[in-house]
């Protein structure tokens, strides 16, 4: 089987609210937004003026509002956030920086802090490590996460369930489908090349291989594995616990 690139975990959050003002932390403090010039406005202010008009759109040109938020390197491993429901159910990850923009919006709340802070022109927050919406995201249904080779390996524990190989994975059919199998989470496994190969196009009972567990629709800890392939240790105990 060929599967398509692994996808992100659908997951309505809160949205963004492009044109909503970032509310202020509890303990104080506020974002101080920063202008800039647009590129033209600073052309205008470089230039002669000959019609007495350039000092005018040097200072009251069109200009832009970002809110900087120094989130530290995208490389990093604390830069993944794990979002929990309202119901602490783990269903998503995201970057710092919209668990950030989240927590300034009290749309969240920090569950679990990382190593180091979030600053801006006169405020400081805690990096969050662990987050819990405030109002419960509805989560897509097993059944319909889209099916994927990663998404596989991962319900599998990287393994093939024929002979407990890790190395060069595939997936396999377990009903072939020329024998009218489908493509579905019930009916596809992690398999090594070589079993792949020796299995062929047989039905189980035929080839006498049988997964070691019976394929089902992943739990939707599978998808934050997919998403964020090293885990952070304070992820653990929620992931478990979801398991």
């Amino acid at each position: 089987m060929h599967a398509g690139e692994p996808s992100a975990t659908v997951v309505t959050l809160p949205p963004r609210g492009a044109g909503n003002a970032p509310v202020p932390p509890r303990g104080g403090g506020h974002i101080t937004a920063r202008k800039r010039r647009s590129p033209g406005a600073a052309g205008k202010a470089g230039s002669g003026s000959t019609n007495g008009k350039a000092g005018a759109g040097a200072t009251g040109g069109a200009t832009t509002t970002e809110t900087s938020l120094d989130a530290g390197s995208a490389s990093a491993p604390s830069s993944h956030v794990l979002v929990l429901n309202a119901t602490y159910e783990p269903i998503h990850v995201c970057g710092v920086k919209r668990a950030a923009v989240l927590l300034l919006k009290e749309k969240a709340e920090v569950i679990e802090t990382g190593e180091g802070e979030l600053h801006a022109e006169h405020t400081a927050l805690p990096r969050p490590a662990i987050i819990r919406l405030r109002t419960y995201a509805p989560v897509p249904r097993r059944s319909r996460r889209r099916l994927t080779r990663r998404a596989v390996f991962a319900r599998d524990d990287f393994t093939c369930q024929y002979c407990g190989d890790r190395h060069d994975l595939t997936v396999d059919h377990v009903i072939p489908r020329s024998k009218g199998g489908s493509s579905e989470w019930e009916n596809i496994v992690a398999c090594c090349s070589s079993c792949n190969r020796r299995k062929a196009d047989r039905m189980p009972h035929q080839a006498r291989m049988f997964p070691k567990n019976t394929p089902r629709a992943p739990h939707p800890s599978v998808f934050i594995q997919v998403a964020c392939p090293r885990i952070p240790a304070s992820w653990d105990a929620w992931l478990g616990m979801a398991a």
